[in-house]
């Protein structure tokens, strides 16, 4: 007994084509044919945010990301970290304007807190992280208060 083919024998098997990323400018003096990783544009446009005096447009943030970028692009990087929490958006007159929800600090404390929530044993992860420390970092997360009722876990 024969199996079918796998497709149909009058169909060539396509080969794609390797696809080359070349760097440059379009005619129109935009650049063309990069691309940014994820993590470098959302930083600069946290660090733009944090470093202004107030909420910005997604054009008043685009300068801060170094690359001649539209402002529908620079919108399109705003949704990543608004999505995790880390920008506030608020409708001001016809768009948006976006703030940092918190400080680089808290950012650091939220992302730790999601990955803590995504481990099964959260206080072997803590344990882990603890020892993991400095001894001038273990002694100072002795001197934090613990629990809601603000107690420090020091005698």
């Amino acid at each position: 007994m024969t199996s079918a083919p796998a497709r149909p024998l009058h169909a060539p098997a396509r080969r794609k084509k390797p696809v080359a990323h070349t760097a440059g400018r379009s005619p129109t003096g935009r650049q063309v044919g990069r691309v940014l990783p994820y993590a470098a544009p959302e930083a600069g446009v946290l660090a733009a945010l944090r470093a202004a005096d107030g909420p910005l447009t997604p054009a008043a943030a685009r300068p801060a990301l170094g690359a001649d970028l539209a402002r529908t692009t620079v919108t399109t990087i705003l949704t990543r970290p608004h999505a995790k929490g880390a920008v506030t958006r608020a409708y001001a007159d016809r768009g948006c304007v976006h703030s940092p929800a918190q400080d680089a600090p808290g950012l650091t404390a939220r992302r730790t807190h999601a990955e803590l929530d995504t481990d099964a044993d959260r206080s072997t992860a803590l344990t882990r992280f603890a020892a993991g420390l400095a001894p001038k970092g273990r002694d100072f997360l002795r001197t934090l208060p613990v629990g809601d009722d603000g107690r420090s876990s020091s005698p």
